[in-house]
């Protein structure tokens, strides 16, 4: 972290630039740490806010971590720690679960974690995060 201008920064590694501190942000940057670390996704294979275009629509995410083939594997939705992970916030990745090719999908406030496998269609919730084996 560091102060510039008088505003809190945190260095983005996949980014590779410095960005607000903001409590999605802290959140995010943990998130990343932690799937490089302890699940060995290599950065280049992690993507942050981008946007992508499905049938005429924009839909903007968080984080989305491709495969070795470079195609999307799992999808996150990062929130401050202060907001809780409701039916809205579940909805707004069920929405990209049901228009993207994603095999998996998150949503975490870096306090609660809810994560998916999409299966036969539908969301199966998972109790732990899936080997990263691409």
């Amino acid at each position: 972290m560091r102060i510039w201008q008088d505003k809190r920064q945190i260095f983005d590694i996949i980014r590779k630039k410095w960005v607000a501190l903001q409590p999605e942000e802290w959140v995010r940057q943990n998130l990343i740490h932690w799937l490089i670390r302890y699940h060995n996704i290599e950065a280049s294979f992690i993507a942050v806010e981008k946007t992508i275009r499905i049938q005429g629509n924009s839909y903007r995410f968080d984080l989305l971590i491709y495969d070795k083939k470079h195609l999307p594997w799992m999808i996150i939705e990062c929130k401050a720690p202060d907001i809780y992970l409701d039916d809205k916030s579940l909805m707004q990745v069920l929405n990209y679960q049901q228009m993207l090719p994603i095999k998996y999908w998150m949503i975490v406030n870096g306090i609660e974690c809810h994560l998916a496998e999409k299966k036969a269609g539908n969301p199966n919730w998972m109790s732990s995060f899936p080997v990263f084996d691409m």
